[in-house]
C-alpha cells in the first residue's frame, strides 16, 4: 500500500469519525471502500453511457428480437 495526503474540510471528517467510530474501522478503511465504491459507480456510468450510445448510432430493428420469442420459456405452457 502506499501512503498519501489528502486535504478534507472540517465537517467532512467529523462525518467520517463519526462513521468509522459506529462501524469498527478506520479513516483509510473507509476511504479506500468509499473511493473504490465511486470508481465502480463511475464505471458502470461509463458503461451505460457507451451503451446508449451504441444504441443511437445504431438502433434496434423491428425484428432484432423476434426471432427469439418463439424460444422463450414462461413455465405457463
Amino acid at each position: 500500500m502506499r501512503t498519501i495526503q489528502m486535504t478534507l474540510d472540517e465537517d467532512l471528517v467529523r462525518s467520517v469519525d463519526r462513521v468509522v467510530k459506529k462501524t469498527h474501522t478506520t479513516r483509510s478503511a473507509f476511504t479506500r471502500d468509499a473511493l473504490r465504491s465511486s470508481i465502480a459507480r463511475f464505471n458502470t456510468a461509463e458503461l451505460e453511457r457507451r451503451h446508449r450510445n451504441g444504441y443511437e448510432i445504431q438502433p434496434v430493428s423491428k425484428a432484432e428480437f423476434s426471432v427469439w420469442e418463439n424460444e422463450q420459456a414462461w413455465g405457463d405452457e
